[in-house]
């Protein structure tokens, strides 16, 4: 069991969207490393969820499943409510949740830009809207000034248009401008508010567009020549949610290994 003086999220409380799997779970059990509980939400995959669960009790934090999507206002809502009744506050969400339907321009269909949006968008605005209210209203932890940390995970998506991906850069751009809209309104409330762009991170979501062979191929040609994996998304989420991320707010974190400036020309 790690020392207290290891665990700099010790005492608090987090949320985590999509968390049963990929990018979430990597968050969730950052998290619970970093010494928190956490409410694990997924819409889906409730045996792996449990699974996360009870990774996360083994670790001696805290945890419970709360099945909901994302891009329901008032069920997010309730998920917040209960959750602080559970665990006694909020200090820490994290809206992860998202889709990806992948369709040229020119095909775009109402029906794959709102199944992108709903938790890609939409998800993230009422999971941290919500997390955001019950903030405002909590007294920060001794010795702390912050009431809380509302953290998104976007994308590269949001900076670089890459093909046949219009309406996820539409929903992860969206989001972007979304966080730093309310970094400026709750600066007064001593919450902070920032945002992570992922590049290619190895989740089960890859396997849904490309085959292992594919993506080995793929990842050869990025600059550290493989994918990222779901903990570095998560270590970066529980720097953003420690002391290290008191006086960090309206910021945008980049965990792509380069990805981006790489794609400029020589």
């Amino acid at each position: 069991m790690p020392g207290a003086s290891d665990q700099p999220l010790s005492g608090l409380t987090a949320l985590v969207t999509g968390a049963a799997r990929g990018i979430g779970r990597g968050c969730a059990l950052e998290l619970a490393r970093g010494g928190a509980d956490v409410a694990v939400v997924d819409v889906q995959h409730a045996d792996e969820a449990a699974g996360i669960v009870e990774e996360i009790e083994q670790l001696g934090r805290r945890a419970a499943f709360w099945q909901a999507d994302a891009g329901d206002r008032d069920r997010m809502r309730r998920v917040v409510q209960e959750g602080v009744e559970r665990f006694g506050r909020l200090d820490v969400a994290v809206a992860n949740a998202g889709v990806s339907v992948r369709q040229e321009f020119l095909d775009i269909t109402p029906e794959g830009l709102e199944t992108t949006l709903r938790p890609t968008m939409y998800g993230v605005l009422w999971t941290l809207q919500a997390a955001g209210r019950q903030m405002a209203q909590q007294e920060p932890r001794p010795g702390r000034e912050s009431r809380g940390k509302l953290i998104a995970i976007a994308s590269i998506h949001a900076e670089h248009p890459f093909k046949r991906s219009g309406s996820y850069n539409m929903a992860k751009a969206g989001v972007a401008h979304l966080l730093m809209t309310a970094a400026a309104e709750l600066a007064e409330s001593k919450i902070n508010v920032n945002v992570i762009h992922p590049g290619w991170i190895d989740t089960p979501g890859e396997r849904q567009h490309a085959t292992e062979a594919e993506l080995a191929e793929a990842a050869q040609k990025l600059p550290w020549k493989r994918l990222g994996r779901p903990e570095e998304i998560g270590r970066a989420v529980a720097f953003l949610a420690g002391p290290g991320g008191d006086f960090i707010s309206g910021s945008v974190l980049r965990v792509d290994a380069a990805q981006i400036v790489s794609l400029a020309p020589d």
